[in-house]
């Protein structure tokens, strides 16, 4: 998850005063980047994906689930015999928001040949089988977006009760601190959203309605006077971070030949992204309720809010400098190709000065004022023995603003001094119950990237508008009858497109889940 500096983390007090600084250096380091790698090419095409899970442990006696909160001893362990021991070890494993949780990737990334596409589904038994094998009895390693019950009363174990204090990093009624990966940038980012927004977040799902519904649906707060006025009628209500940061998803990162290309497929995927979003949507559940949502980026987005009430529009500005239309964790907002130019027609706001100095270093306005449009948010954590970098060197202050706007699509410069190319990132994905829809979701999105740069394929549409765009599954089976590919990957491929294709037909992860409800004897039951 982003950025994961090891230190002394200052206060969101601290952390403002160097904002400035921050921006300043992050500009200098990405312009260090860019000149460095701007005219690099022929990068070879190297892809691969992040699958996030939860450790759950089932106590069949008392028909109890909960989140084991284990993740770092786990994560140890598995890096200890893994990539520490092996440095070709076929498993990489990450650190994540909640303690209950860890990320797994291939060690190392796929290639450019058809045949990779069949050992993406191997690779990821292997992650699952790995760390199942060091989890304790009746626990299990699941592939589940939300977490139903996350922030009921003793959803972890082992059980901790919320301290809604001021000196505590979320202040939630729901979510325990201790629920929090113990690394300091989890709770420092968690506090520091809420310090610079000035309140808790406020995240307010719609209540799923049936006959047995109360109208409306009323939650009371008596004791928490910012929960009473935040909370809606026939919402759910929730609070932290944690809401939203403690869900999985599924991600896939490319890397491209050079930076041209890397902006057009940003710009191709971007707009692949909800339809992608909704095929995979597998989170209906929220805080112990049923919601009338099926997916959990409305809800992560809301989560991570630290707009202040000035930059929401909701007072005049006095002590920011800009409106902001959206959270950190939302759409993209420009284009970075020269074909998607012309679709930017939304305004952009942009930091006017990083702007004037991209340009003048020679930086085309398409890519200026993407990071320019970037750099209008603050830094959320600092460590103070990471103030003062080699910006030549290092790019720490560019990540710490990069790697917290958190949009559909991210592009990434090369890290500095690296063999590393041009990459995109594909974000927009919900995470499966099973290794095989996982694993057809990568390939699909892979499959499209390579369909798009062969047929130089144009899905652009203004970023104000809602589009109508032309199947996909036949543009792909189309590049397979072109593509020599051996019998054994054209099966898996064609098994992946069907899976893609009946959820797109309405047979989707939120529909599985839902009809299971419906047909659980205590939910007929009223």
């Amino acid at each position: 998850m982003g950025l994961l500096s090891q230190g002394s983390p200052l206060s969101w007090e601290e952390t403002q005063r160097h904002a400035d600084h921050v921006r300043r250096h992050g500009i200098l380091q990405f312009l260090h980047i860019y000149h460095a790698v701007k005219d690099r090419h022929k990068d070879v095409l190297k892809w691969g994906d992040e699958v996030e899970y939860m450790l759950v442990s089932f106590d069949h006696e008392s028909k109890k689930v909960q989140l084991v909160l284990s993740g770092e001893e786990l994560l140890e362990t598995l890096q200890e015999k893994g990539e520490r021991t092996n440095p070709n070890h076929p498993t990489l494993w990450r650190p994540e928001y909640g303690s209950y949780m860890i990320e797994g990737t291939p060690g190392q990334p796929y290639g450019g040949t058809m045949s990779e596409f069949n050992t993406v589904e191997d690779n990821m038994r292997k992650r699952r089988k790995e760390a199942t094998s060091l989890l304790g009895e009746n626990q299990a390693l699941c592939t589940i977006t939300s977490f139903p019950r996350l922030g009921c009363p003793g959803f972890t174990l082992p059980e901790y009760k919320p301290n809604p204090v001021e000196e505590g990093a979320s202040k939630s009624l729901f979510f325990p601190d201790e629920a929090i990966n113990k690394h300091p940038r989890f709770s420092t980012l968690t506090r520091n959203i809420r310090h610079r927004r000035g309140e808790k977040v406020v995240i307010n799902v719609p209540i799923f309605k049936d006959k047995n519904t109360p109208s409306p649906f009323i939650e009371t707060f008596p004791e928490d006077d910012e929960a009473a006025k935040a909370s809606k009628p026939d919402h759910i209500y929730m609070d932290a971070m944690g809401f939203g940061m403690g869900n999985c998803c599924l991600q896939v990162t490319f890397q491209a030949c050079s930076i041209s290309e890397a902006r057009y497929l940003y710009d191709q995927l971007a707009t692949i992204c909800p339809i992608v979003m909704a095929l995979s949507a597998a989170s209906p559940f929220y805080r112990g309720y049923v919601s009338d949502i099926d997916c959990r980026w409305g809800v992560i987005s809301a989560s991570v809010d630290d707009r202040t009430r000035e930059e929401r529009g909701l007072e005049p500005l006095k002590n920011n400098r800009y409106r902001i239309s959206k959270s950190r964790y939302d759409s993209i907002d420009s284009y970075l190709s020269e074909c998607g130019e012309k679709y930017n027609d939304i305004d952009l706001t942009k930091d006017e000065e990083i702007y004037e100095q991209l340009l003048q270093e020679g930086i085309d306005h398409l890519l200026a004022q993407h990071v320019a449009h970037l750099f209008i948010r603050d830094p959320l954590t600092l460590f103070e023995e990471k103030i003062h970098l080699d910006d030549a060197n290092e790019s720490d202050h560019f990540e710490n603003i990069q790697s917290t706007n958190w949009q559909t699509m991210r592009f990434k410069p090369p890290p500095p001094n690296s063999d590393i190319g041009w990459r995109v990132e594909f974000r927009p994905m919900e995470v499966q119950l099973t290794d095989f829809e996982n694993s057809a979701y990568v390939v699909f999105v892979v499959l499209l990237t390579r369909v798009i740069l062969s047929y130089k394929l144009d899905f652009l549409i203004p970023l104000s508008k809602e589009g109508v765009f032309p199947g996909l599954i036949p543009i792909l089976n189309s590049y397979l009858e072109n593509m020599e590919v051996d019998v054994d990957t054209r099966c898996s491929i064609l098994n992946y497109l069907k899976l893609i294709k009946k959820r797109a037909s309405g047979m989707v992860c939120f529909s599985f889940l839902f009809k299971n409800l419906l047909e659980f004897p205590l939910w007929r039951s009223g």
